[in-house]
């Protein structure tokens, strides 16, 4: 069974979280996460809930805490998405500064070479962001900003949420049952 890990950031876009959640729920996976103190207050404003409120996540770990499973590779990983992945979350995992466990286990992620996914989350880029998507991707994450498939219809902000949240599931290999693609009757 997979076992991945959440992060959750001081970003906007918490739909995206919410319903590749929603998503995992629905797999046999085992979820961890971490959530900073800033992607708390933005869950909060957005979407009017804390993250021990979100679903298919069995175990959150403290954001402050080293002493916890992700901050080793030994724990066994097979994943980690970061969504939303602030810019200052990005310019840590890309300078390899490790000030909280959700940048810390990022490092484990590169380190070990498991999948790392950051969905980036800012608009317009300045030159910083972009080199520090650059340095992170040539480290071994996958750069994934959140970009809804309109391909597929979406009738609602739920829906094109779930679209990116398929998107993300691909990238981590789950099954998805049910997941509509590219040249399927929608």
């Amino acid at each position: 069974m997979k076992k991945i890990i959440v992060a959750v950031t001081g970003a906007s876009a918490m739909i995206y979280v919410q319903s590749f959640l929603e998503l995992l729920a629905t797999e046999e996976i085992i979820v961890h996460g971490i959530c900073s103190d800033a992607g708390e207050k933005v869950l909060a404003i957005e979407c009017g809930k804390n993250s021990r409120q979100l679903p298919a996540v069995t175990k959150w770990f403290d954001c402050k805490d080293f002493a916890e499973a992700p901050a080793s590779g030994s724990a066994g990983y097979d994943a980690m998405v970061v969504v939303p992945c602030s810019m200052g979350t990005l310019a840590a995992i890309a300078s390899g500064i490790t000030s909280n466990l959700i940048h810390r286990a990022a490092d484990v992620m590169l380190k070990e070479q498991k999948q790392l996914i950051l969905v980036t989350r800012e608009t317009p880029l300045n030159r910083t962001h972009l080199k520090n998507m650059l340095s992170a991707h040539d480290a071994g994450a996958i750069i994934c900003p959140p970009h809804p498939g309109f391909y597929l219809k979406p009738q609602n902000l739920h829906e094109a949420a779930m679209t990116f949240s398929w998107k993300i599931g691909d990238q981590i290999g789950l099954d998805m049952k049910g997941r509509k693609r590219w040249g399927s009757k929608v």
